[in-house]
């Protein structure tokens, strides 16, 4: 793993999370970007060097929209960059993680990934994401 890729922050209201944050971060955000498989709007937010992802559901039983049910709105997962999502996914299932998506997937942001489930992390939902090329 590189570095912290993102962290994902699941929200109710896209609109009036962008503006809270552009007021917080004192920027604008610089995409949004709809992931149709995955239920879900994104808006994202440079901050110096870090990247923040802000999430809406888009359909009533999409992972996001089940997450805010259950704990609110908040931080929902970390996302770390890595350079062979597929290496990772293989040395992390060894190290006994359980890993949700033992194939990547197309993510928001030109990027392949996978996550880690929160049971195998001490409660932190882990993204992975390997940037598409080409």
């Amino acid at each position: 793993m590189n570095k912290i890729e993102h962290i994902g922050i699941a929200v109710k209201n896209l609109k009036d999370a962008n503006k809270l944050f552009e007021k917080l971060f004192g920027t604008p955000h610089y995409k949004i970007e709809d992931v149709k498989s995955e239920g879900v709007s994104t808006s994202f937010f440079k901050v110096g060097e870090n990247k923040i992802e802000l999430l809406e559901a888009t359909k009533a039983d999409s992972p996001i929209a089940k997450f805010i049910e259950k704990k609110g709105e908040g931080i929902h997962h970390i996302a770390f960059d890595v350079d062979d999502i597929e290496a990772e996914i293989e040395r992390l299932t060894k190290e006994d993680f359980i890993v949700l998506n033992t194939v990547p997937k197309r993510g928001a942001d030109n990027k392949l990934v996978a996550f880690l489930h929160p049971k195998s992390t001490n409660g932190v939902l882990i993204e992975l994401c390997q940037e598409i090329k080409g």
